[in-house]
C-alpha cells in the first residue's frame, strides 16, 4: 500500500496511508430494492460485490455506507469514475 510522510504532521517514523492523508469525499450511486420478505437490499453498481441488506431503510442508509467505506479500504485501486446516467424498468413478455 502506498504511504505518504508529511512533514509538521506526524512523527518521522509515522507513516499515513493516502486515505489518512488526502480526506476525499466521494458519491455512489446506490439502488435500493425490497425482496418478497419486505427486506430492503441496497447495491452500488460501481463496486462491484459491495451491498447489504436491512428491515428500515434507516438502518439501510448506514449499513451500506459503512459497505462502501470498507470496500474502498480494500479495493480502492480498482474503483474507476463512472457517470450515473438514469434507471429505466423494462417489461418483457413471457
Amino acid at each position: 500500500m502506498f504511504a505518504r510522510y508529511q512533514q509538521n504532521s506526524y512523527r518521522h517514523n509515522e507513516l499515513k496511508s493516502p486515505r489518512e492523508v488526502y480526506n476525499v469525499k466521494r458519491d455512489f450511486t446506490v439502488v435500493i430494492e425490497r425482496d418478497e420478505d419486505g427486506i430492503y437490499v441496497a447495491s452500488v453498481p460501481e463496486l462491484v460485490g459491495c451491498h447489504t441488506q436491512a428491515k428500515t431503510l434507516d438502518e439501510l442508509r448506514e449499513r451500506i455506507t459503512e459497505a462502501v467505506q470498507l470496500y474502498l479500504e480494500v479495493e480502492s485501486e480498482k474503483v474507476g469514475a463512472s457517470e450515473f446516467i438514469g434507471i429505466q424498468r423494462v417489461g418483457v413478455s413471457v
